[in-house]
């Protein structure tokens, strides 16, 4: 999780969340300190601010502030904590990211403890107290970013739009082509569209499946997605394209099922490896890409219990 620090100074960190409510997605908290040496005007509930004044606002609180740390907790454990309890370790989980322990915390909510001898909670801090509003806009600015992320992999879904919020056209996408991987399965109607175990014995269901999950393990992970099935003529297809820092990540992606035989990258052989690089070498010249090239395998194993995702970078050249 990205994380800013500077000099020394007053140690007050506000903490908020976004993404309680919704369907899907995880839920992002952040700490922020800020500069009283730099103030910043038209600091407000994040959610009466329209997304551009968000935006804007956001890089001020990142160019200005002593410090800001990011926390989430993913839908998995949203499921099995319930998101309250979720909700207050994303926010220790932001705390502990600032890279410095303040002084005192200001926390947006009631009933909330976090692992801090001084600290306080605001009912609607967010609307009163500057720097847990700046905290409200930066895990907002986050979260959205996040679930534009997740549009790439579920574009039938809308979540560019309504970032995971219960409403109409993402009900309807719902009932039509059922919940997806990061859809909240403990809340109502989620429950009533899960996947069904029989609909794994389909190959070609698989595969497809297991490569949007592979994208999925790699958002939560802060890579950007920026290619999926990404086809080069006469030569082959790239499962999954992504970025982390000053690094382009290609990644073949193996989905199968309990019994199958051999290892993941076992199943990758000579001549495949040799198409994804051809075609990889055809997409940085396409795209005009001069980063650092790193090939993975990312293995997702079904199971009924949850898929089982096993990361290999580098993997694929490894030999």
């Amino acid at each position: 999780m990205p994380s800013v620090s500077r000099s020394e100074t007053r140690q007050i960190a506000g903490i908020d969340e976004a993404g309680r409510g919704p369907l899907a997605g995880p839920v992002v908290a952040a700490a922020v300190i800020l500069d009283p040496e730099q103030p910043i005007e038209g600091l407000a509930d994040s959610k009466r601010l329209t997304a551009k004044k968000r935006e804007l606002l956001n890089e001020q609180i990142y160019d200005r502030a002593l410090a800001i740390g990011i926390g989430a907790s993913q839908r998995d454990e949203i499921d099995r904590l319930n998101i309250f309890q979720a909700t207050v370790a994303a926010m220790q989980r932001a705390m502990d990211a600032l890279g410095k322990r303040p002084d005192h915390l200001m926390i947006d909510g009631r009933n909330i403890r976090l692992e801090h001898p001084s600290q306080e909670t605001i009912v609607d801090g967010d609307e009163t107290v500057p720097v847990i509003s700046a905290a409200s806009i930066v895990a907002k600015v986050h979260r959205d970013h996040v679930m534009v992320e997740y549009h790439k992999v579920y574009p039938e879904y809308g979540f560019d739009r309504h970032k995971g919020y219960g409403t109409k056209a993402h009900l309807e996408a719902l009932v039509a082509h059922g919940a997806t991987p990061i859809h909240r399965q403990s809340f109502h109607p989620v429950k009533d569209h899960l996947p069904q175990w029989r609909s794994l014995k389909d190959p070609g269901h698989l595969g497809a499946l297991g490569e949007r999950i592979a994208a999925t393990y790699l958002i939560e992970n802060d890579y950007s997605i920026k290619d999926l099935n990404f086809r080069v003529a006469h030569i082959g297809e790239l499962d999954i394209i992504a970025e982390r820092g000053a690094e382009t990540v290609f990644c073949e992606v193996k989905s199968h099922v309990p019994g199958d035989w051999g290892e993941p990258e076992e199943q990758v052989g000579v001549k495949k490896r040799d198409r994804i690089m051809a075609a990889a070498q055809q997409y940085c010249t396409e795209k005009g890409i001069d980063t650092e090239v790193r090939f993975d395998v990312i293995s997702v194993k079904f199971t009924k219990a949850g898929p089982i995702i096993s990361h290999l970078p580098g993997r694929l050249y490894a030999d």
